[in-house]
């Protein structure tokens, strides 16, 4: 689904070359739980922004499910993220005025898909994610969780193959997280695509496979047993 080939990312700072990430090669199959793990400053969240689309390589090549969109332009990489990828952040990112449902459908607004349909499948993943009797309230209505749940509907509303969670449960407490992490493991149940980035071990273990970055490079890729 996945190839990352010698992917650098390299920023200039002060007329200074400064190396984000190094030599990446990564490959990720249909279906995985992959977790990015690694301290502050490592690289994972710049590695999540390449995967995501969200930010382009100095060098190298990203090849997503076969097709090689290193060289797409800003539209084209639009496209991809909008058909192909959800994404769930940390601080939820809600627009404060709109109501749980109106949030979820923002993905099928910059998709084209007409008002009747958005509103119907906006609904069924409020009440696949838990949140059927929440879809007229503001998000200052919702708790922590609810909001992430919120989230993580608006993310899977357009059916992607894949779902990235940045830091997903950094905001959240314990049994709300374990919460939002059970939620994570039912999509990846049911053939999602989940790569998250997390800094928490015990989220960490959530995942079946986990990569570990430091300094701008992968230093561990291990994979969890079934058994486990």
């Amino acid at each position: 689904m996945i190839q990352l080939e010698s992917i650098t990312k390299s920023y200039t700072l002060a007329k200074e070359n400064v190396n984000i990430l190094q030599n990446i090669h990564l490959s990720i199959s249909s279906g995985e739980f992959l977790a990015i793990m690694g301290p502050s400053g490592s690289g994972k969240s710049t590695l999540m922004n390449i995967i995501g689309c969200l930010d382009r390589p100095s060098s190298g090549h990203y090849h997503f499910n076969g097709t090689d969109i290193s060289s797409f332009k800003d539209e084209e990489l639009a496209k991809v993220r909008n058909q192909s990828i959800g994404f769930v952040f940390q601080q939820f990112q809600l627009l404060p005025r709109l109501t749980a449902l109106k949030n979820v459908e923002l993905p099928m607004i910059y998709a084209g898909i007409g008002k009747k349909e958005r509103q119907e499948r906006a609904a069924y993943a409020l009440e696949k994610v838990g949140l059927a009797s929440r879809t007229d309230f503001l998000p200052n209505a919702l708790s922590g969780g609810q909001k992430q749940r919120v989230a993580i509907a608006r993310a899977i509303v357009n059916n992607p193959s894949l779902i990235l969670a940045d830091e997903p449960t950094g905001a959240l407490d314990t049994n709300t997280s374990l919460s939002i992490m059970e939620q994570f493991t039912k999509l990846n149940q049911e053939g999602t695509t989940i790569v998250l980035v997390t800094h928490e071990p015990e989220i960490g273990e959530y995942a079946r496979r986990t990569i570990v970055v430091r300094d701008g490079a992968i230093v561990s890729d291990e994979e969890r047993s079934q058994t486990e």
